[in-house]
């Protein structure tokens, strides 16, 4: 198939870092996943020939097949791949590619390497390496706010880093607080500090973090804005210094300071005032993109309170995952944007009047960030194989997702992202909440229904939604995720079971007069029953005491349609080896059956167990054999999806056993500490 012809680069000095811009025709995207497919999305639209790099765990990922050309660059660690620069310069010299895009996270705010790639003659498609520098850190960066008029929230962000002084600085500001790591973002090396009693523990962490994540332990403190709301702006500039804003969107609604779920307008700027209020932020943003002499796409991130004061918090020097809710307002492309304005072309649209026009005429737009994570259990993250996935087709979906991939323990736990576009809030959200009941994702444990509850929990449907939020109402959210009854959790599996031996549920001959009976585990928990057949596809199940009588309406190897005591149920379903997973509008369960299985002997796992949640790497271990812990003493840490998971002493105890080390990697479920309590 014939593509379009590369757009023509532009001749004009860059305005920015005072060279030439360079044609270029063939992109390497430095990155993974959705953002990867995406972008090459726009790139093949456009023309240009696409290269995608990936590590021995993705091999069969789906970005690499959306690329025109794709090389390995070395194991699964993001050390040794997606953050390992001579890789990807060597496999962009290989394949020819003249620019590279850095999509976002992994090196995308690197300033060594958007010079790496500037040094080996191709194109960088980001701002110029002194402006990421200039932004990067925080603090820096908070000082250039500062000198350019731009109003900060209070704090610390000197260069002395020793505990004593962050201590001193600390009460000064007062608590609460925040410690922020200067570099990176994300919500890594983020941590609230309520008193001093907790700052030295959650300045260390916030150390570790950060070092692990970005290579760089110092950190700032800010003054906690009470009750804030979390609104950023998207800028774009070009080289010849044209700079607009976007307008805002809002991302207050965080779990452990990453965003779940992002939204545009804001709320908190509606009517007039809000109109005013959205002009001096977009002002404000401007201002501090031309004062580092910035081109390309960014975001300028501030806290708002509720008295509409707003404070800069930080500038990302690259394209944000929630892009796609601007390009629904506005109607433009922002990675095309990115493109032409790294051929040297002048912004495709360079009047601020007509970009707000269409920011405010384009109705309101949400999107979530569905995560394989387990709200239930401190948003754990997940991973496994995902044994069924089939998005909504209502909403844009951006994702590099197929049936039967991996889930690495490697990366980021996002999947993908929903959008939904409407004319008015109300329908935007409740459009996102039908997609996200109506999506499948079966194999590992997702975020689906916690976001459907959370666009209809009436503070988040009400437009009140701050960064408390999950905080104040994950318990509300969460009782809203009820498993199947342990009845029907029985027919599903029997149903499923019937099909594998090649059966059809929907028509059996004869009621049978016995019962089978059947012992499986739901969702962690030991069950019994007793299922009897009663002719045609009319079903009894005996459970607890408790009698259900149920009709199959239709059966397939993905769903299961029924009919019982509580009305009509549609199931999305697999099987897997012995295991049913299962999803009624979005609302996960798993059915392990046991009923042939032998009993299981020995004693069950203690509280002096202590196992990795997941897979991972051992980046901490605080105790040793014979060390004697009180309750709550940090014992261990493990790095997996890019967060730290600390495991603490759960009573009084003695270390009996260490079965691992710094450094090891580890299997989810592994014994990593065995303890003996005390009396």
């Amino acid at each position: 198939m014939s593509r379009p012809a590369v757009p023509k680069a532009h001749s004009a000095a860059a305005h920015s870092a005072g060279v030439t811009m360079k044609r270029f025709s063939s992109i390497l995207i430095a990155n993974r996943g959705e953002i990867a497919v995406r972008i090459a999305h726009t790139a093949h639209r456009l023309g240009y020939r696409v290269v995608a790099v990936y590590s021995d765990a993705d091999a069969q990922a789906l970005h690499v097949r959306a690329a025109d050309q794709a090389i390995r660059i070395g194991p699964p660690a993001p050390h040794d791949s997606y953050l390992n620069i001579p890789a990807i310069l060597a496999a962009a010299q290989q394949s020819g590619a003249d620019a590279v895009h850095p999509g976002y996270g992994f090196l995308a705010e690197n300033p060594d390497f958007a010079q790496a790639v500037l040094d080996a003659g191709m194109v960088w498609i980001g701002p110029t390496p002194e402006a990421i520098l200039a932004m990067g850190n925080k603090a820096q960066a908070k000082r250039l706010m500062h000198q350019a008029g731009v109003a900060c929230v209070p704090g610390y962000d000197g260069e002395l880093q020793d505990d004593a002084t962050l201590r001193a600085q600390a009460h000064d500001i007062g608590y609460p607080l925040m410690i922020k790591a200067t570099a990176g973002g994300g919500g890594r090396g983020m941590r609230l500090v309520a008193c001093s009693a907790e700052f030295d523990a959650a300045l260390a962490s916030a150390r570790s973090e950060s070092l692990a994540a970005f290579g760089e332990a110092s950190v700032l403190l800010e003054r906690a804005v009470p009750e804030p709301r979390h609104v950023e702006i998207q800028v774009f500039a070009d080289t010849q210094g044209h700079v607009v804003h976007m307008g805002e969107r809002d991302c207050s609604v965080q779990r452990r300071h990453q965003k779940l779920i992002e939204e545009a307008p804001s709320p908190a700027l509606a009517g007039e005032r809000g109109r005013q209020l959205r002009r001096r932020m977009g002002d404000m943003a401007v201002a501090a993109t031309r004062a580092v002499r910035y081109c390309g796409a960014g975001t300028v991130e501030c806290l708002l309170d509720a008295q509409g004061n707003f404070y800069f918090m930080e500038m990302n020097t690259r394209l944000q995952v929630e892009h796609p809710v601007t390009e629904a307002l506005t109607g433009y492309d922002l990675v095309e944007w990115q493109l032409r304005v790294a051929q040297g072309e002048a912004l495709p649209e360079t009047s601020q009047g007509e970009i707000l026009r269409r920011f405010e005429a384009g109705g309101h737009a949400v999107e979530v960030r569905l995560c394989a994570e387990d709200p239930a259990h401190h948003f754990l993250p997940q991973s496994g194989r995902l044994l069924a996935w089939q998005p909504s087709t209502q909403v844009r979906v951006e994702h590099a997702l197929e049936p039967g991939a991996d889930i690495s323990p490697y990366y980021d736990s996002m999947l993908a992202k929903l959008v939904a576009h409407g004319p008015d809030r109300a329908t935007a959200c409740q459009s996102l909440a039908d997609a996200l009941r109506s999506s499948t994702a079966l194999g590992v444990r997702t975020s689906q229904s916690f976001l459907a509850a959370c666009l209809e929990h009436p503070v988040f449907a009400g437009g009140q939604a701050n960064t408390g939020f999950i905080a104040a109402h994950k318990d509300a959210v969460l009782a809203t995720d009820q498993r199947l009854r342990t009845p029907l959790a029985a027919l599903l599996l029997y149903a499923m079971r019937a099909q594998q031996l090649g059966h059809d549920p929907t028509a059996v001959a004869l009621p049978l007069p016995w019962q089978v009976p059947m012992r499986f585990v739901l969702d962690g928990e030991a069950a019994v029953a007793a299922l009897q057949a009663l002719g045609g596809s009319r079903y009894r199940v005996v459970c607890g005491g408790v009698t259900e009588d149920f009709t199959v309406l239709t059966a397939g190897k993905a769903n299961l349609r029924v009919a019982g005591d509580g009305g009509t149920v549609s199931i999305a379903c697999v099987l897997d080896q012995a295991t049913v997973y299962a999803s009624v509008a979005g609302h996960q369960t798993v059915v392990t059956d046991k009923t042939l299985a032998s009993p299981e002997r020995g004693s069950p796992a203690t509280a002096g167990s202590i196992r990795a949640p997941m897979a991972g790497r051992i980046v901490a271990l605080h105790v040793a054999v014979g060390q004697a812990v009180t309750k709550g003493t940090p014992l261990v840490v493990l790095e997996a999806m890019k967060m730290e998971h600390p495991s603490a002493a759960p009573m009084d105890a003695l270390v009996a056993r260490v079965c691992t080390e710094q450094g090891a990697q580890v299997a989810a479920g592994s014994l990593l500490i065995e303890l003996v309590q005390t009396p």
